[in-house]
């Protein structure tokens, strides 16, 4: 153990797990992990606890001391919830000050469990890749069914694909949509889930860490999107499959549920995105082409008897947060 690191150095790879009042999922994700860990000499795994408060750290830490995993896995419990790359910056950040950053960080989320080689075909692929900076594995439901995971960068092209979800409009915009049909094979891609997502420390080198003025939602987009701007492309790996029991960590996105209303980090999140990155001018572009499309679907989707699977109050909050009320002022970056 290093005197400067709350956690053993990986001489390999540093598989970050960020916990957030979901102890028992964190704990089936590291159960998933024993095997793969254990033939990849130089990987640790560093749980970070977002100060749940319930008694997830300990839970995790007790977990970990009794299935003799200290060897590989530790507790890290953060001062308090900054949020997504808040929590996954926690692991990494000590390691970049102390220059004892290893080859690769991978970011996987507690919902997840590891398939056999997950990890493994993410490596072998970096190795075999140099030019690549981030991959992502193929997300997939317990029986086998794959989720999208490798996207496009969001544009107004895309909100308004997204928001219209009129037929003959997304066909001719299908090269903009941001989740396209899932591919069997190995492809470059402008970015992939956080879920599980393995990035070369050349990257953090060349443009940092996560933004952490993001709350929740977008910062994997920012940080791929900065990636390929300064020359590290991301690709899909399905070869790696992991298990994604979406939307059971975050509470938004979960399909097995009826919707929720969309928190306001949420649209925060997407404000930034787009102010940040392309402009405020740009950004009031975007939401008025997914607010005008948006109320079209919604005056069309009764009238065609479609299901009603939107947020409530989806439209009303989306203007109230949109960079039309709100303005170009966003947050400093926090890398």
């Amino acid at each position: 153990m290093s005197n400067e690191l709350p956690f053993p150095v990986p001489e390999l790879l540093l598989v970050v797990v960020l916990n957030y009042r979901t102890p028992d999922l964190t704990i089936e994700c590291l159960k998933s992990l024993v095997d793969e860990v254990r033939s990849l000499p130089g990987t640790q795994v560093v749980v970070t606890d977002n100060d749940s408060q319930d008694g997830s750290a300990e839970k995790i830490a007790a977990a970990i001391k009794d299935n003799h995993w200290q060897d590989w896995a530790t507790l890290m419990a953060l001062p308090c919830n900054g949020g997504f790359a808040y929590g996954n910056n926690g692991a990494i950040r000590p390691l970049m000050q102390a220059g004892k950053l290893p080859p690769y960080v991978l970011l996987l989320n507690p919902d997840t469990v590891i398939r056999p080689n997950a990890l493994k075909e993410l490596l072998t692929f970096m190795d075999g890749h140099p030019q690549v900076g981030i991959a992502g594995s193929r997300l997939e439901d317990p029986d086998t069914t794959p989720q999208r995971s490798a996207f496009r960068f969001h544009s107004i092209w895309s909100e308004m694909e997204n928001s219209l979800r009129f037929g003959p409009v997304s066909k001719l915009l299908a090269g903009k949509v941001v989740a396209p049909p899932v591919a069997d094979i190995d492809h470059p891609t402008d970015w992939v889930a956080g879920a599980s997502m393995i990035i070369r420390k050349a990257v953090i080198d060349a443009i940092g860490l996560m933004d952490e003025s993001y709350f929740m939602y977008y910062e994997e987009v920012d940080f791929c999107l900065r990636a390929n701007r300064a020359g590290w492309p991301c690709w899909y790996v399905p070869s790696s499959r992991v298990v994604h029991y979406v939307g059971q960590a975050s509470g938004v996105t979960n399909t097995k549920r009826p919707p929720k209303r969309r928190p306001t980090y949420w649209f925060e999140s997407r404000r930034r995105y787009f102010v940040k990155n392309y402009g405020w001018l740009y950004a009031i572009a975007a939401d008025i082409v997914w607010i005008a499309g948006f109320s079209l679907w919604r005056l069309r989707r009764p009238l065609q008897g479609k299901p009603d699977t939107d947020p409530p109050q989806f439209l009303g909050d989306f203007v109230q947060n949109s960079a039309l009320l709100k303005g170009a002022a966003i947050k400093p970056a926090q890398i």
